[in-house]
């Protein structure tokens, strides 16, 4: 199947840093190997947000993936980017790299992986794919799924400056200690919107970005 990961890509290597061993332990277990490409996406902006199902019901659906860069560093982080302030959808927002999935795409995978190197030149030789998240359903009609891989730290990046402002790393068990999920609200298409959102730093991640973060923490921590 396009979509499915060879059993030799879901094997992480076996000196593992200490902050990638919940992915051993649980990742074969509660990462989906095939994502649901058809199904009614469970997770998504609808969750905080109710009334964005009604909304989103009646828009066409537009398949997407991102890609989870885990860089498993010593003190393992979360490669994330800026997009770019001139791009005419989220300017200035932080993501993951990722985009729709294109007709020559062989699958969500191979979509997530074309897309790290076209944004940021990740090359995915670097990538370990480790598995799915459950498709996240956006307020504009994205059916997302997220690919989460792990990334060998000796990699380098080329921006492509046209999509992406910066790239940065973030630890993961920032990202991954509940203690620094917090929900915000504020008013859009006439809505009261509420959404996840991590602080780090000077960093505000929030919206898509941080409630995949989230779905990730509900997979593999708790």
């Amino acid at each position: 199947m396009a979509n499915a990961l060879p059993p030799a890509l879901r094997e992480l290597p076996p000196a593992l840093p200490l902050g990638l061993e919940p992915f051993r332990a649980r990742a074969r277990l509660r990462l989906a190997e095939t994502p649901d490409l058809a199904g009614d996406p469970v997770r998504g902006d609808h969750e905080l947000t109710p009334q964005y199902r009604g909304l989103v019901e009646t828009l066409p659906l537009r398949g997407a993936a991102v890609l989870i860069p885990i860089v498993a560093r010593e003190q393992p982080t979360v490669l994330l980017t800026l997009r770019s302030a001139n791009l005419p959808n989220h300017p200035g927002q932080i993501a993951f790299p990722g985009g729709k999935i294109d007709p020559q795409d062989d699958g969500p995978l191979s979509a997530a992986l074309r897309e790290a190197e076209e944004e940021v030149g990740l090359a995915r030789a670097f990538v370990e794919p480790l598995g799915y998240l459950d498709p996240y359903l956006t307020r504009t009609g994205f059916r997302i799924v997220p690919v989460v891989g792990i990334v060998r730290p000796d990699f380098g990046l080329t921006l492509n400056p046209g999509e992406v402002d910066e790239a940065f790393e973030v630890p993961l068990h920032f990202l991954m200690n509940a203690d620094n999920h917090i929900q915000e609200t504020r008013e859009s298409q006439g809505l009261m919107r509420t959404f996840h959102a991590m602080i780090y730093e000077r960093r505000r991640i929030w919206g898509v970005t941080a409630g995949i973060l989230r779905s990730l923490y509900e997979r593999v921590y708790l």
